[in-house]
């Protein structure tokens, strides 16, 4: 079963990285939703799109969120695909992370999905067709320190559409996830760097490799993608390692780090 890709698409996250990759390489749609808070971004990229159409939101309030689908069924009378990939990191030590910024990233990458995700998922059971593509992380499958926030919402992502596509299972609706390693976007310029600098080029995925993997899992149904196989390695390797070990590799990092001073 392949997700209908040639319909009504929304790509949530799209002015910049993976979500914007996706909206680029998303050519047969008909129509292509763009959503972001950054309206000018969204325009830049839709004049280069021929299928393209902007919904500024900030996905952070729900009644927004409601609002951004309701008027797309009325414009379009229904939603094929849902692509959740709108998100945002913290790092840092968490004792001294900004509780606002928290709460943001709590809203963004838990609650406005699982809202868009529930608002959307009604009509595309009764259709019998359908899609839902969830970004999560490769933190989604492990977890380090200074992430201890990042990390929870991702495991609840990845924990969520697990169990969703099992739910949906038969009904003609394609749930999958993705679960990339790093990938160079704007997130940690925004995340912060607790190592004091940042990730080198080599261990980075472009957005379009990210972008093109991760769709080609999703037109295959498949339940999970890990895109670039250095980001494969990396995840797998700490997805199967016993927590023991993980613990014993990571104490010391937590230790070298805090000793370097908080950070957030």
């Amino acid at each position: 079963m392949s997700p209908p890709l040639d319909g009504v698409v929304i790509v949530t996250g799209a002015s910049s990285g993976i979500g914007e990759a996706m909206a680029r390489q998303l050519t047969q749609a008909r129509v292509l939703v763009l959503v972001a808070r950054r309206k000018e971004r969204l325009d830049a990229l839709a004049a280069t799109l021929s299928n393209a159409e902007v919904r500024p939101c900030d996905l952070t309030d729900l009644d927004a969120c409601e609002a951004l689908i309701a008027g797309i069924e009325a414009d379009h009378g229904h939603v094929d695909v849902l692509i959740n990939n709108a998100g945002m990191a913290d790092l840092g030590l968490f004792e001294v992370a900004e509780p606002d910024k928290l709460t943001r990233m709590i809203d963004l990458n838990v609650r406005a999905l699982t809202f868009l995700t529930r608002r959307v998922v009604p009509g595309l059971i009764a259709r019998g067709r359908g899609g839902i593509l969830n970004v999560s992380s490769g933190y989604g499958l492990t977890w380090m320190p200074v992430a201890a926030a990042y990390v929870g919402t991702k495991y609840y992502v990845t924990a969520f559409t697990e169990a969703l596509r099992s739910e949906l299972y038969g009904t003609g609706v394609v749930v999958t996830q993705v679960n990339p390693g790093p990938v160079k976007t704007e997130l940690e310029a925004i995340a912060g760097t607790p190592m004091g600098r940042p990730m080198p080029d080599w261990m980075q995925l472009s957005p379009e490799q990210c972008a093109r993997e991760s769709l080609q899992a999703f037109r295959r149904g498949r339940a999970m993608s890990i895109p670039g196989w250095l980001g494969w390695l990396m995840i797998t390797s700490g997805r199967l390692s016993p927590s023991w070990l993980l613990r014993l590799v990571y104490w010391p990092v937590g230790g070298y780090l805090r000793a370097q001073g908080p950070s957030s």
